[in-house]
């Protein structure tokens, strides 16, 4: 039996930086009623506010989710009186600077182009900088087409990874890449699951579109949970599949 349902975000329970559908959200609504979800995404606290919080109107069940944003570094409980953050493994402003000087060289190294731009390349969300190759604001069609096998993305991170040594680099969502603090992963985020809920790793699941290596879901691998590799189209049915063992 499993206790814990994890979850990753964009290509998983939601397109890119899309809100829920309305199938979706009926079924997470559900799943909540009879078991505690996580969801774990590359994504900053407003954005599971815009694409997730405001489509789950049951405020009961609320209190079974646990939100960890940016790959596991920030958590999120909902008590009475609203949501509480947990923890934010933040970045100095030494360590923002290396990381957004380097990613800017990686970037011009790979000799990877980028034609058009929708708003700002690199975020820095706190505890993780965030490169979105198209922009913030980039159309979703704009999104699918630009690298689809990520292909792009890992020659960036092959430069990363030997000039942010003391860093970790995750490839994630449609056209983003991830950097965090060094061990402080979706990994990171399911052991805190573990000892906050006290729920066993062998009775955690995790769902995700990137559990690939270098993909930002992978370090959920390494924790010993089992997992499931999905894309977006075939999410409902995993999910159909899961639910009665669930239950």
């Amino acid at each position: 039996m499993k206790k814990l349902i994890i979850f990753d975000l964009d290509g998983t329970l939601a397109e890119s930086k899309a809100a829920l559908d309305k199938e979706m959200a009926v079924l997470l609504t559900d799943l909540l009623k009879v078991a505690k979800v996580a969801i774990i995404s590359g994504g900053d606290w407003p954005q599971f506010k815009k694409q997730v919080l405001s489509n789950l109107p049951d405020k009961k069940s609320l209190k079974n989710l646990s939100i960890l944003p940016t790959c596991g570094t920030k958590y999120y409980q909902y008590k009475k009186s609203g949501w509480k953050k947990l923890y934010s493994e933040d970045f100095t402003d030494k360590e923002k600077q290396e990381v957004i000087t380097k990613l800017h060289g990686a970037v011009e190294a790979s000799g990877v182009k980028v034609k058009r731009t929708w708003g700002e390349q690199i975020e820095d969300r706190g505890s993780q900088i965030t490169f979105s190759a198209l922009g913030q604001h980039a159309p979703l069609d704009e999104k699918k087409k630009w690298d689809p096998k990520f292909n792009k993305r890992k020659k960036i991170k092959v430069l990363l990874d030997k000039s942010l040594t003391g860093f970790s680099v995750q490839i994630g969502g449609a056209t983003s890449i991830d950097i965090t603090k060094p061990g402080i992963d979706k990994a990171y985020g399911i052991h805190k699951l573990q000892h906050t809920l006290e729920i066993r790793i062998k009775q955690m699941i995790f769902i995700g579109d990137a559990l690939f290596e270098g993909g930002n879901d992978h370090p959920a691998r390494t924790t010993g949970a089992d997992c499931i590799q999905v894309n977006l189209w075939f999410v409902i049915d995993k999910w159909v599949f899961i639910k009665p063992t669930v239950c």
